[in-house]
């Protein structure tokens, strides 16, 4: 185990893991490294160069904005998403900025802030170089960070170390495979989240862990609850106004209707995913599940967990996050969870992929149920694309969603109802969905290049 529960949930704001809370880091770690080398006060200007995948879609994404707060010492966890916009464009309107809050330079876009849109580097699409100068233009720190799904950042030189360099314990059941993952638990007898429960407590004590699960699951009940009370359009041009109050008020109007028909339940896992995606759009405070542009699919699903499923309790939803947790850490280190590597296979599909497997745990499946629910969950969203129009996370992304929450419940339903025996197994899938992305045309990786972003004319 390589990645933690809490590295692939991390609460953050919107509207992209990868182009706006990754950016927002690498920009903060570039201050901290300022800092640490003792020439924060010495710098004069900052330069930024955006690269691949961060130049084409990076306005959409609010990558600016990231930059801009990150330099300016916010991170997301902690910037409050109400005050964000406002500090930028004072930022903005000002035409400077104070690095880490302190140390106030000039800062003007676009000399300052460049999207290379012609110019990929080579080892993610993500790519971002910053440049310190000191007064008589000496260059006094040189960094190049990229942005490689769901919030995580690299350094250049820590692309090329092993994942695991540095960590000073060992888990105890260490697993890279779903078939080791499945192999551990017969062994020791053990359920999933029992062993990334374990896993999990050579980094911190089980109350902290307890604690942090019920923190990232509060953090996503209250996205669901700010989306089903905002109303207007989201910002970016595209005019795309809120649905989910709208869908809340005439499900709490009517509740009788879910006796007529019984598929009212899928309106209401539907509310769930378009309400956090609504606010991811909005640049509110989101969870990454394992990405912002999924952020909607797991969260909905809990919340389908939560109300629907007779004996759900506070267990159960700790139950959850652990399970998809270690099928997240699969997707993470054999393939990817960054839509511009490997298209929107590697988010909503993940996300669906993780739900699956997580809700058939709750509902009492085996460790090979759960397994066969995520492999259903990605099987079924291989090849999907990312063609965000705009550059924007919202069409299709928040229906996208909604479809992938709906799924997750349809493939940890299909699961439960067989013996945990199929054809192809997780980690076929996975690496099935990592080769789809490699041969995947890069302009359906998050480049808004092909598919609905051209085919649809933006008024």
């Amino acid at each position: 185990m390589v990645v933690s529960v809490f590295d692939l949930f991390k609460i953050g704001i919107g509207p992209s893991s990868s182009h706006t809370v990754g950016p927002m880091w690498a920009a903060h770690r570039f201050v901290l490294a300022l800092e640490a080398r003792h020439v924060l006060d010495a710098v004069e200007r900052v330069e930024v160069q955006l690269y691949g995948s961060l130049a084409l879609t990076g306005k959409g994404h609010a990558t600016d904005k990231a930059i801009l707060l990150g330099l300016a010492g916010e991170v997301p966890d902690r910037v409050d998403p109400d005050a964000a916009d406002a500090l930028f464009q004072t930022i903005r309107e000002r035409g400077s900025l104070r690095l880490m809050g302190r140390r106030e330079i000039a800062f003007a876009e676009p000399h300052d802030l460049q999207f290379r849109q012609f110019e990929t580097m080579t080892k993610h699409p993500n790519g971002m170089r910053f440049i310190a100068f000191g007064g008589d233009g000496e260059v006094l720190f040189e960094e190049v960070y990229f942005s490689v799904g769901g919030g995580f950042v690299l350094s250049d030189a820590e692309t090329d170390r092993p994942a695991d360099e540095g960590r000073n314990v060992a888990p105890p059941y260490p697993f890279r495979s779903a078939e080791e993952l499945l192999a551990t638990g017969e062994r020791a007898g053990l359920t999933i989240a029992q062993i990334v429960m374990a896993n999990e407590t050579v980094l911190r004590d089980a109350a902290e862990i307890e604690q942090g699960l019920g923190q990232l699951w509060r953090a996503m009940e209250a996205s669901i609850e700010r989306g089903c009370r905002e109303v207007g359009e989201l910002p970016g041009g595209l005019r795309v106004r809120r649905r989910a109050a709208k869908l809340y008020q005439e499900l709490c109007a009517r509740p009788e209707a879910g006796f007529k028909d019984q598929l009212t339940v899928l309106d209401w896992v539907n509310l769930y995913a378009l309400a956090v995606n609504e606010e991811n759009a909005a640049g509110g405070r989101v969870v990454t599940a394992p990405t912002n542009g999924a952020a909607g699919v797991i969260p909905a699903v809990m919340a389908y967990y939560d109300r629907f499923v007779p004996g759900s309790n506070a267990q159960g939803i700790r139950i959850f996050l652990l399970t998809a947790a270690a099928i997240g850490q699969l997707y993470k280190e054999n393939a990817s969870i960054s839509a511009a590597e490997v298209g929107c296979q590697g988010e909503v599909g993940v996300a669906c992929s993780m739900a699956a497997g997580a809700l058939c745990a709750v509902m009492g499946g085996t460790n090979h149920q759960v397994e066969n629910a995520a492999e259903i969950g990605m099987e079924h969203n291989l090849g999907l694309t990312c063609d965000p129009i705009g550059g924007l996370v919202q069409i299709p992304c928040i229906e996208r969603n909604t479809m992938g929450a709906v799924k997750a419940i349809n493939a940890a339903r299909l699961a439960m109802r067989g013996d945990g025996q199929h054809h192809v197994s997780l980690d076929k899938v996975i690496q099935t969905m990592r080769q789809t992305g490699r041969d995947m045309s890069t302009n359906y990786k998050e480049t808004s290049l092909g598919g609905l972003a051209v085919n649809l004319v933006e008024c």
